[in-house]
């Protein structure tokens, strides 16, 4: 393709369109579903329960360290089906493309997310572009929605919860809000903030084996650690109480954090897990969590309990405790 840069012509559905399929997204992602270029995809999917869940990315910068803007939207679709307790299969994927973006980019995102999705074994099998004025999106959007196969006797949802389960995360919190201000803002530090973005196929092969023992799990993504907890507490009508000296926190997010006011717990994650499991069962988790260096640093940071309903209690570092609420407002805006 010889344009430098995405025109209006390449949505207009004749040959520049054809042209930017063929040789942008079809060469990248080809796959006997994908390569059929029907109007939809015809797949073989398994007997029982699917999970489906749809997205959309608009994060801002397109690039920041750690990822991009296609490894993001793969990696957050994939993470919330893992969340269902289902094993990611299919995945299709629509782009509205701001005119003027540089067709180079659009090559390194695509390849970013041919290269998720392999590692995560789910394939991109149907899709959609559109083309729109300069001006009329902040170069491109992605809309993505996934589907997986939830095996037998796995049923993960806020209603199973019950006071003494155990709240496990699967990792530092806060490293990509942290991440993303600190490339907005042009901040640096000693060590560099990266961020956590990450397809957790390899979680969902963990807790899957502990069946009924899990009871609940969500992605802290926008809104940080504090208001999932806060959305479980309350559609489960139970308390929970957290640890703070228990939640794993980088020394960088901590400090940066610190130096700027604000609080690492209602900064946004990519690539961590919130796992509600039986007490008897926790400790077997956390160490087969603990075995994998994606979730080498997952930690056990409180319980569920009876009361108080629907709120969140955390037990601060010097042994106070305090209510630790919802995310009001913008903490950092366009962050996924």
């Amino acid at each position: 393709m010889k344009d430098e840069r995405v025109l209006l012509a390449h949505g207009s559905g004749g040959l520049m369109s054809q042209r930017l399929i063929d040789e942008v997204f079809k060469k990248a992602w080809s796959n006997e579903i994908l390569d059929n270029m029907l109007d939809g995809a015809v797949m073989e999917v398994p007997s029982g329960r699917m999970a489906m869940s749809t997205d959309s990315f608009v994060i801002t910068p397109l690039f920041f360290p750690g990822g991009d803007i296609g490894k993001l939207a793969i990696c957050g679709t994939v993470n919330d089906l893992v969340a269902c307790g289902a094993r990611p299969l299919y995945l299709s994927v629509a782009f509205i493309i701001e005119e003027g973006l540089a067709m180079d980019q659009l090559r390194s995102i695509v390849k970013s997310m041919a290269e998720t999705a392999e590692e995560a074994g789910i394939k991109l099998i149907t899709g959609d572009t559109k083309v729109v004025e300069k001006g009329s999106a902040d170069r491109v959007f992605i809309n993505t929605t996934g589907i997986g196969f939830i095996p037998e006797g796995i049923d993960f949802r806020p209603g199973r919860i019950e006071p003494g389960d155990k709240i496990i995360v699967t990792g530092q919190v806060g490293d990509h809000g942290l991440a993303i201000l600190s490339q907005r803002e042009g901040l640096s530090f000693t060590t560099p903030a990266l961020s956590d973005c990450a397809p957790l196929y390899q979680l969902g092969e963990i807790v899957n084996k502990y069946g009924n023992s899990i009871k609940c799990m969500r992605d802290p993504t926008r809104g940080g650690l504090a208001t999932v907890l806060n959305e479980i507490a309350g559609q489960a009508q139970i308390g929970v109480r957290v640890q703070e000296a228990d939640i794993p926190v980088s020394l960088v997010v901590r400090g940066a954090c610190d130096m700027l006011g604000m609080d690492p717990l209602y900064m946004a994650n990519e690539g961590k897990m919130v796992i509600f499991a039986a007490a008897d069962a926790a400790e077997g988790i956390l160490a087969d969590l603990q075995s994998l260096p994606q979730t080498a640093d997952a930690a056990v940071i409180g319980e569920a309990t009876s009361e108080p309903e629907g709120m969140v209690l955390i037990t601060t570092e010097l042994g106070a405790r305090r209510i630790l609420g919802m995310l009001e407002g913008e903490h950092v805006p366009r962050i996924c």
